[in-house]
């Protein structure tokens, strides 16, 4: 039985309703001209938090019983998911501790100091953030909530295909990026079940195709992490309860180079005014460079713009 349904999406919506916000879709007879066909952007990084990860957070946090509040949470996250977690905790009046990598954008780490929480640095290539937190789990008594292995989570990233579909034209096409898996497998379930030959793809930085690699090998494959500008898709797996929910659903995973991916900052930036971050734009960049068999109509995620403006800076400049 796969991890999460599309009623768990449903549901989800219910939960996150008038709390998270229902974020646009954008569309430009440019940006549809480049691509050869016609694009409906997602624009998750206008959400709560700058990314859709606060969806899962904030699910997962309200489902929560009176005493695993009182004890607090714990997560691990290179920023958006340490975010989503961080207000989702405050809103709800509950104690949070972030597990964050020494190298997390310096914007992502103090967003999630601002939102209250208490945070623990690790090395990320030297260290597992599961076993940290899983360790304080333990020892302190708290709730983990992952970033992506986690059902409540899964169906909560779920609700922006979910309002996509409900709130744009029809699509036959849906590109999402691809860490873990957990947007991917939430809004795979959904958008199967309400557009049943939908074509989904997953996509992922050139040095992280561990998705990739796991179909080839016809099982979970782990790689070492990912050097890519994309901070938000430096996994090194594919997640236990994701996998099985994207290898069945998903037609295709793709990957795209670091100048792709800032190639494509710079056309949202300069042609539609909007800001994405690295992760955030690796859905589109491969659209916009012909890694996807597009159709008549493709909604495509913009899944954050958490990014300092120091760094925006130096990878337009490149």
């Amino acid at each position: 039985m796969p991890a999460i349904t599309a009623d768990d999406v449903r549901s989800a919506a219910e939960q996150i309703a008038g709390v998270a916000n229902r974020t646009p879709l954008f569309r430009s007879r440019l940006l549809d001209e480049r691509c050869g066909t016609e694009v409906v952007l997602k624009a998750e990084n206008l959400q709560r938090t700058g990314s859709f990860k606060f969806r899962g957070a904030y699910n997962a946090v309200r489902g929560l019983d009176a005493d695993a509040r009182a004890a607090g949470v714990v997560a691990f996250s290179s920023g958006n998911h340490a975010q989503g977690v961080a207000l989702s905790c405050r809103l709800l009046g509950v104690a949070a501790t972030i597990v964050m990598p020494h190298d997390a954008p310096a914007a992502k780490v103090a967003a999630t100091e601002g939102y209250g929480a208490t945070l623990i640095r690790y090395d990320r290539y030297a260290e597992s953030r599961e076993e940290i937190g899983a360790d304080l789990s333990e020892r302190e008594g708290r709730v983990l909530i992952k970033p992506y292995d986690d059902p409540r989570v899964m169906a909560g990233q779920g609700t922006a295909a979910l309002e996509l579909i409900e709130d744009g034209p029809e699509i036959d096409g849906l590109v999402v990026c691809l860490g873990g898996g957990g947007l991917l497998s939430g809004c795979s379930t959904i958008a199967t079940d309400l557009v049943p030959d939908i074509a989904i793809y997953g996509v992922e930085p050139e040095a992280g195709d561990d998705h990739q690699r796991s179909r080839t090998a016809g099982e979970r494959v782990t790689i070492d992490v990912p050097e890519t500008i994309a901070d938000g898709q430096q996994t090194t797996a594919p997640g236990e309860l994701t996998w099985p929910i994207t290898n069945a659903l998903v037609r295709d995973f793709v990957s795209v180079t670091d100048s792709e991916i800032v190639a494509t900052m710079r056309f949202l930036f300069t042609r539609m005014k909007l800001v994405v971050e690295p992760s955030g734009a690796s859905a589109l960049a491969a659209v916009m460079h012909g890694h996807i068999p597009v159709g008549e109509r493709v909604g495509v995620t913009l899944s954050g713009g958490n990014i300092g403006i120091d760094r925006f800076r130096e990878l337009l400049a490149t």
